[in-house]
């Protein structure tokens, strides 16, 4: 029995009862794709729920309000793969007139999906033998064959898309796909991986040389950066609140947040009124503050620390247009905002 048959023959017998696992829709299988990017099925699945209760058609999407969307998505992370998602709803419907993609070529043209996700859609929705090539399949095939090409190189990348793609059953792309995936995520797991009894395990080359903790090989990350956060909560006597949206490019563009002041070091009690921004932000008028946390709040993204802190303004009128405090969970945000907002307000 070759490779492709003994992993499709163990996840008929091992497969996890899925939603999307039921249903040959692209719309939903793209939403799972995407739900799914970076984040565990157990934290994925509620979100694949409320989006297809929500939004059951991609029309549904396309013509929803991207704050709805990000609302929605809050929690999950990656923000743009949310904006990315609606972006490509809205593209299917009115260029693509309601018709999803049946290719990987065409697949490639959604906004937000690469080479993982069109191989995917194509090869479950379709019956297209395009590898799928993930996490679980990097770990897969770097240990049954022993290659310690490091994965998120530019010829680590090609060399196991090349591997993955003569290994792809052409009757059965579909289970193959899903069954290299399942394999890799609870019988071949990055710790404790289940050796013993894996229907591979004859012809691993990880477990006959026992290198099975040494492999994948990743190149190490770019060093992770520090940014000091201060966000600056104004408190009207009329209950209302300065909410902006964060409309420079990055990670939480399009959510909502109090007015921010970024600074190289931690910004101390004596320094806050006298900062430029603040002294510009309200200018002659009179206020009171407290500072929320004494200890920073860290909120680790994947590529930097934020070392966060919230300076609580008391004022008589704010020095700009406002929002009710009572709306405030109404807007999408981070979910360091979120968490924030439901500890400190009773809303």
């Amino acid at each position: 029995m070759n490779f492709s048959r003994r992993i499709i023959d163990w996840y008929s017998r091992h497969k996890r009862d899925m939603p999307w696992r039921n249903t040959k829709n692209p719309y939903y299988i793209w939403l799972s794709e995407i739900i799914l990017q970076q984040t565990q099925i157990t934290q994925g699945q509620p979100y694949y729920d409320a989006f297809v209760d929500k939004y059951p058609t991609v029309f549904d999407l396309a013509y929803a309000q991207e704050s709805e969307v990000l609302k929605l998505w809050q929690g999950l992370g990656y923000y743009s793969r949310a904006r990315n998602l609606h972006a490509s709803a809205k593209y299917i419907v009115n260029d693509l007139h309601g018709v999803f993609p049946t290719t990987y070529n065409d697949l490639l043209e959604l906004k937000g999906v690469g080479d993982y996700t069109a191989s995917a859609i194509a090869s479950i929705c379709y019956n297209e033998p395009t590898a799928v090539v993930d996490g679980n399949v990097y770990r897969v095939l770097s240990r049954y064959f022993g290659i310690d090409t490091p994965i998120n190189s530019t010829k680590g990348i090609k060399e196991f898309k090349t591997l993955a793609t003569s290994l792809i059953d052409h009757q059965n792309p579909s289970d193959h796909n899903q069954a290299i995936m399942e394999f890799g995520a609870i019988q071949c797991k990055p710790r404790n991986p289940h050796c013993h009894n894996c229907p591979l395990n004859e012809s691993c080359v990880a477990l006959q040389k026992n290198i099975i903790d040494q492999l994948p090989v990743k190149l190490k990350k770019t060093t992770v950066s520090t940014k000091h956060f201060n966000y600056i909560v104004m408190l009207s006597t009329d209950k209302k609140t300065v909410f902006q949206k964060r409309t420079n490019k990055g990670i939480w563009q399009n959510l909502y947040q109090f007015p921010l002041l970024e600074t190289d070091q931690k910004l101390k009690i004596s320094e806050f009124k006298k900062h430029p921004f603040i002294v510009n932000l309200f200018g002659e008028t009179t206020f009171e503050f407290s500072l929320y946390n004494n200890k920073d709040i860290v909120h680790k993204l994947s590529h930097q620390h934020l070392h966060t802190k919230f300076w609580i303004v008391e004022i008589d009128q704010l020095p700009q247009k406002g929002i009710p405090i009572a709306d405030l969970k109404g807007y999408p945000t981070s979910i360091l905002i979120s968490n924030f907002i439901d500890e400190f307000f009773d809303v």
